[in-house]
Parts: structure tokens; C-alpha cells; sequence
């Protein structure tokens, strides 16, 4: 069954399932007027849980390379599902170079043919993927709760090593949407072969910004200390916020 959703803002999204698996297209150009449209349909595309989506980004116009932050937010959107592989297919070069110095191929793979796709989906499927999602409240009993459950879901997972890390990031995380937002906060922890995920998303669509250095002295804030011990974070919004994220694995010690 082929759809096509169209946009005033020159985006077009086609969709057929083949296998189980949802083969959406986008073509046009992707700009910030149409990014949430692209968001939400992939977001959708997880729902019924297929064994893949596949985007093929081929004929996609991206003028900004900061814009491809819109396939990450749909990556860390609270109704996608995560145990759904998301891989995107380019046959440009230039274009799959964008895609990884951007940062999204490190949820979304890219690969420069749609059967090469395909073929990494079958691999895919046959990850473990370990996840777990809390909502917590919006006050400081929220800082030991979600210590809590990190150590839980981790040591459940045989990823003792991770823990020390991952309580330091998810108290960065919780402490500053308690601080700066009010909202309740929404910790999401995703473990895959040695690495962890630790996400934490809020109701503010402000996005999370490391400040800038002191002159003098070392930078203690919370988000200096978490760029310092992960593998990678980021700030990304989200229909309803945004999820500020970080990846840690067995190199990333205390």
C-alpha cells in the first residue's frame, strides 16, 4: 500500500511496506518549517512495530547539516519504539559523510543502497536491545528514584561496569530539569552490546546548552562533566520538549 504525504514547504514522504518492514521515501527539502512533519511520520512508522523503517534520503535536499537533527528526534520521541531498527539508505556520498558528521548514524545507520539496507535490517533484528522508561515526578525524590532504577536496570542487564557513569549522567540530567523546568521528567535507558543510553526527556523545548567555559578555574558544570565522561550527548527537541541524551561504555570511567 503505497502513501504520500505532501507539505507546503516542498516534502514528500511515500511509504509501502514490503516484508514487515516500512520503506518510507523523502524527497524535496527538508528545512525547520517541515522537520516536525518528518519527525512524525517516522515516529508513526514505529508504531505497529515492523521489523525495520528504512528512509531512503536519497533525492532529500538538506541546505543546513544541522537539520538532519530532525531524524534523531524522532529517534528519541516518547511513543517511538526503540526495539524498531530505524536505518536510512543515501546513494550520494556527500550526503551519507552529512548524515554521519551530524551524529545520527550513531541511532540511524546509513548505507549508500536500499538492499544493502535491507540486508543490515536482518542483522539488526537479531540485536539485544535491553530498554526501560520511567516517569518520575517533579521534585527531588526524582534524584534518588532514578539512581535508583539506573543501578537496577543495569545490574539486571549484567552491565555493572556502566553504573558508576550512568548515575552521574542521569543526576545531570534529572538535576537540571528540575532546575530549569518544572516537568516531570521522562528517563529512558537503552543498553546494546557494551554501551549504554541514557536519555532523560522534559516539557521544555529549550535546548540543553553546555555553558561556556571560565576563563580561569575548571568547568565543573553538570554538562561539562557529562561531555567529559560519555562517548557522545546531545540536546534534541521532540513534539512535546526534548530529550537531552548521552552514550557511555566501558571506556568512560570515574
Amino acid at each position: 500500500m503505497n502513501a504520500v504525504a505532501k507539505s507546503p514547504s516542498s516534502l514528500d514522504i511515500a511509504s509501502r511496506t514490503e516484508e514487515s518492514v516500512v520503506m518510507l521515501t523523502a524527497d524535496g527539502v527538508l528545512d525547520a518549517n517541515n522537520s516536525a512533519e518528518l519527525r512524525d511520520t517516522i515516529t508513526k512508522a514505529t508504531l505497529d512495530v515492523p521489523a525495520a523503517v528504512v528512509i531512503d534520503v536519497s533525492t532529500l535536499q538538506v541546505p543546513e547539516d544541522s537539520t538532519w537533527s530532525a531524524f534523531v528526534s524522532a529517534r528519541w520521541q516518547l511513543d517511538t519504539r526503540p526495539d524498531v531498527p530505524i536505518v536510512l539508505v543515501s546513494t550520494n556520498r556527500a550526503t551519507r559523510e552529512a548524515i554521519t558528521r551530524s551524529g545520527v548514524a550513531r541511532f540511524m545507520p546509513v548505507y549508500p543502497t536500499e538492499k544493502g539496507a535491507v540486508k543490515a535490517v536482518a542483522k539488526l533484528g537479531r540485536r539485544k536491545l535491553q530498554h526501560a522508561t520511567a516517569k518520575l515526578p517533579a521534585n527531588l525524590t526524582s534524584l534518588r528514584e532514578s539512581r535508583q532504577l539506573v543501578r537496577e536496570w543495569l545490574t539486571n542487564w549484567s552491565k555493572p561496569g556502566l553504573i558508576p557513569v550512568a548515575l552521574v549522567v542521569v543526576n545531570v540530567f534529572i538535576e537540571n530539569v528540575l532546575e530549569h523546568t518544572g516537568s516531570d521528567p521522562v528517563m529512558r535507558i537503552e543498553c546494546e552490546g557494551q554501551t549504554a543510553t541514557i536519555a532523560v526527556s522534559d516539557a521544555s523545548g529549550a535546548p540543553a546548552v553546555r555553558l561556556q567555559s571560565p576563563p580561569k578555574g575548571i568547568d565543573v558544570s553538570g554538562l561539562a562533566i557529562v561531555d567529559a565522561l560519555s562517548r557522545a550527548w546531545g540536546s534534541t527537541p521532540t513534539s512535546s520538549g526534548k530529550t537531552v541524551w548521552a552514550v557511555i561504555g566501558p571506556e568512560n570511567q570515574l
